[in-house]
């Protein structure tokens, strides 16, 4: 709206670098956890009835995904000794020029494959496999598929892939290639477009998660019915 940073200090340039940056890497990899934990319930839930397990392979893994990205970007973005005259108070977020990531090229390359690559990834092999994992059991215990009760989990789970994978991936690919060579071009094409397709799984993810619900579409109908039925009338006449 103002075309420039406003507050144009470098104090709110890192805190929103650092925000932007836990809240992306914790998203990424709770899903990735909750993608393999999966796995664990489908086919190994006796091991959950154990507190010591439980709290190995179910809790900590949890506490993982939302400690580590806040541990990382604290010591990356907010304690990393840099210079404020790297922000370009005129560019999309500050011009994007943190200084681990332009100053420190192994730090980079690990936040990259490390934070973003490795989760995304997990994500959609995960889910993937599941569902290959599931249609293999059957097989192999000579069950008849029935795909109407196969087909909500397979639909979630391949959408959750999706999703993933069209939103995270171009943004992957582009910012490795500024990793290795750096152009005004694709940074302008990462920055003003292919970095906005990761706010798609904020927006998109929780109605594809409701719209799996069993009887979740029932409901809606059921309500907005409700919502068009007209007032019962019936003696307020003359009133």
């Amino acid at each position: 709206r103002l075309n420039r940073i406003s507050p144009a200090t470098g104090t709110y340039c890192k805190f929103w670098m650092f925000l932007e940056s836990t809240l992306d890497a914790s998203n990424a990899f709770l899903a990735a956890v909750i993608s393999i934990q999966r796995h664990t319930l489908v086919f190994q839930p006796n091991i959950l009835r154990i507190r010591f397990k439980r709290y190995i392979f179910y809790y900590s893994p949890l506490g993982f995904a939302f400690c580590y990205p806040l541990i990382f970007y604290l010591g990356a973005v907010i304690f990393y000794d840099c210079d404020d005259s790297q922000w370009n108070f005129e560019l999309n977020m500050c011009g994007d020029t943190t200084c681990y990531l332009s100053n420190n090229q192994i730090l980079a390359t690990y936040d990259w494959i490390v934070n973003t690559a490795l989760p995304i990834v997990v994500i959609i092999f995960a889910n993937a496999t599941l569902v290959i994992r599931v249609i293999e059991q059957k097989h192999r215990r000579q069950q008849t598929i029935s795909w109407s009760k196969q087909r909500r989990m397979t639909l979630q789970l391949l959408s959750i892939s999706s999703l993933y994978l069209v939103t995270w991936i171009p943004s992957i690919v582009t910012g490795l290639m500024q990793q290795v060579n750096a152009t005004t071009s694709l940074y302008d094409i990462q920055e003003n477009y292919i970095s906005d397709l990761t706010y798609l799984i904020c927006l998109l993810l929780p109605w594809m998660c409701i719209g799996l619900v069993p009887d979740f579409k029932k409901w809606m109908l059921k309500y907005f019915r409700r919502l068009k039925r007209p007032p019962n009338t019936i003696g307020t006449v003359g009133q």
